[in-house]
């Protein structure tokens, strides 16, 4: 048996950027984002029979690989080289889909690295981010980037520079554990209740990529600047960087913001926040705000009918947790 825990994520600026629509044809994308302490386990154990049975919001059982309807775990085991007698079940902190906090390349992730794991193979944080990517971006042809399944296998607090090439340069930010704690302290995220797919809007910024490579532009240097507010801890300055980053995001698409969600954001402000955002693609999922955390009451209260969710900032990106022959 072998368990692995892969984390969620928050991206602070550069979000569009690593599309390969956008990075492949203006000079490279930049994408600042962070890991957060929810995650997604993937648990992998033999199966006594030559059967392979996989859980998640339903439950699978097939013979053979190809009658497998999941398409990340059937890519994903064809990439590893894992064609039966398996058992593959997944627990997620957070609802799976349409959150916006990258849970489907956190499973990917994850499961690679219990797939790998189970044949008894370990692979380094870039492999796993690598491979992720091809499954979901060649593989599957979906319209995402590559910012959350780097972030899931890396962790921490990362500068991400994506190439031309499709090469992706990870520059670790350098945050002590106290640093961290007092990012945290900033930092809070409210769920909407919306729930959406990003794969539609992601597809409409991917084709308005032309028309848009101004404001995507400056998103991608706004990404250099999270950077080097973090680097200062500048907390306020990320907080403005996030703000400025919301408006030129809302302007990318329709359906990334609504009057709700405008008005969610406008009450945080008005309570104390610095900056925030919509995480992922936009539409829906959670509100991120950085603010003074002596403002978080009040800023809950603004927002009171609205789910807290409570994060830290982790250090660990995807890793094996046991391991039990």
């Amino acid at each position: 048996m072998i368990i692995t825990r892969t984390p969620l994520r928050i991206s602070f600026a550069g979000g569009g950027t690593d599309l390969p629509s956008y990075y492949r044809t203006h000079g490279g994308g930049a994408v600042t984002s962070a890991a957060i302490d929810r995650y997604v386990h993937v648990l992998v154990n033999d199966k006594f029979d030559r059967s392979i049975r996989v859980a998640y919001s339903k439950t699978e059982n097939v013979d053979h690989l190809d009658e497998l309807q999941h398409p990340i775990v059937r890519e994903a085991m064809r990439m590893v080289g894992v064609h039966e007698a398996i058992e593959i079940h997944t627990i997620a902190d957070i609802p799976s889909e349409g959150t916006g906090l990258g849970s489907s390349s956190t499973f990917t992730v994850g499961l690679l690295n219990a797939l790998y794991a189970y044949r008894g193979v370990l692979k380094d944080p870039k492999e796993l981010a690598e491979e992720a990517c091809r499954i979901e971006i060649e593989r599957l042809k979906g319209s995402s980037g590559k910012q959350d399944q780097y972030i899931a296998a890396f962790g921490g607090v990362q500068y991400f520079d994506f190439r031309e090439d499709d090469a992706v340069r990870v520059a670790p930010i350098p945050l002590s554990s106290s640093d961290r704690e007092a990012l945290s302290d900033r930092l809070s995220l409210f769920y909407t209740g919306i729930t959406r797919r990003a794969e539609g809007i992601l597809q409409q910024q991917s084709s308005r990529t032309e028309a848009n490579r101004d404001a995507l532009a400056r998103m991608r240097a706004l990404a250099t600047a999270a950077r080097t507010a973090l680097v200062h801890r500048d907390w306020e300055g990320l907080g403005q960087v996030l703000d400025e980053g919301w408006g030129l995001k809302r302007g990318l698409t329709s359906g990334i913001s609504n009057d709700a969600i405008d008005g969610y954001y406008a009450r945080a402000r008005a309570a104390g926040a610095w900056g925030g955002k919509i995480t992922g693609a936009g539409g829906g999922g959670f509100l991120l705000l950085v603010h003074p955390p002596e403002r978080s009451h009040q800023i809950a209260e603004a927002l009171s009918t609205m789910q807290r969710l409570p994060v830290r900032i982790t250090p660990e990106g995807s890793r094996i947790l046991f391991v039990a022959r």
